[in-house]
């Protein structure tokens, strides 16, 4: 994400003669999401914006100076990427795909490839290395605490082949049953529930407010605003309670495995 908007942010303040704790107290925030605004590392919501203006006096120039509704998914993810470094929790729901974080290289490879333009092999592997990256994330063994929240449909929707499938749900299996990460899915039986809309990733930081980022068909968004960020929660939370328990999950994962490996 360029800083542009940090930077004029900051510029404004400054003007003001304000520090960053008394810019925070004036616009009803935290000083360090005053501080992770400026440094680039978030964007406003346009609840904060507004708030901004007001105890800047700029009118509605922070306001209308936020980036379009509407932008491609890669744009919006660069911010949501770098904010998932940063979390000491992550709570992801995957509607029809195993979450990034979590992908095995033949899986990521497989949802990579395809395209409208086609992506050449160069393109392929670079966007690989990226998403491979990001599993990192879980390289320690601690921080941050994963929890996945997978719609039954992800175990059945086979990309890659069966191998390929058999592999990445025992990749999945190995990290609950070690302990990394908690993964729980979310049966067909269940019907409806408000997270089949889309892709929802919730992110919890020990030093700025919660942030969620949601995406559909090429687009992504990220949601910093309080109150809509906690009826997320909610909502995570609810569908969680319908979920089959991690055990029965994880023998779920693995049934379902060993049912792709029957398909060799």
């Amino acid at each position: 994400m360029s800083n542009t908007y940090g930077d004029w942010l900051k510029a404004q303040r400054e003007a003001a003669g304000l520090t960053q704790q008394e810019l925070a107290v004036a616009a009803i925030m935290t000083r360090s999401h005053i501080a992770h605004i400026e440094a680039g590392r978030r964007v406003p919501s346009k609840e904060d914006a507004r708030r901004l203006d007001r105890a800047l006096n700029t009118g509605n120039v922070l306001s209308s100076f936020l980036p379009d509704e509407d932008v491609a998914v890669a744009d919006y993810f660069e911010t949501a990427r770098q904010l998932e470094q940063q979390a000491t929790m992550i709570q992801e729901f995957a509607l029809s795909l195993v979450p990034g974080v979590l992908q095995t290289e033949g899986y990521a490879r497989a949802v990579l490839r395809p395209g409208f333009p086609p992506r050449s092999e160069e393109e392929c592997d670079r966007l690989l290395v990226t998403r491979l990256e990001r599993a990192k994330v879980l390289a320690t063994p601690i921080s941050p605490l994963f929890c996945a929240l997978l719609d039954e449909a992800v175990l059945h929707r086979c990309i890659g082949g069966a191998k390929v499938m058999a592999d990445q749900l025992l990749h999945i299996a190995h990290l609950a049953e070690g302990g990394r990460v908690r993964v729980h899915i979310l049966p067909f039986g269940v019907g409806y529930h408000p997270l089949l809309q889309g892709m929802l990733s919730l992110m919890t930081f020990e030093d700025q407010p919660p942030a969620a980022y949601g995406e559909g068909v090429l687009m992504g968004r990220l949601h910093d605003s309080p109150a809509l960020v906690e009826t997320l929660q909610h909502t995570y939370t609810l569908a969680l309670g319908d979920a089959l328990p991690r055990k029965e999950s994880v023998a779920l994962l693995r049934a379902t495995a060993k049912e792709y490996g029957h398909d060799d």
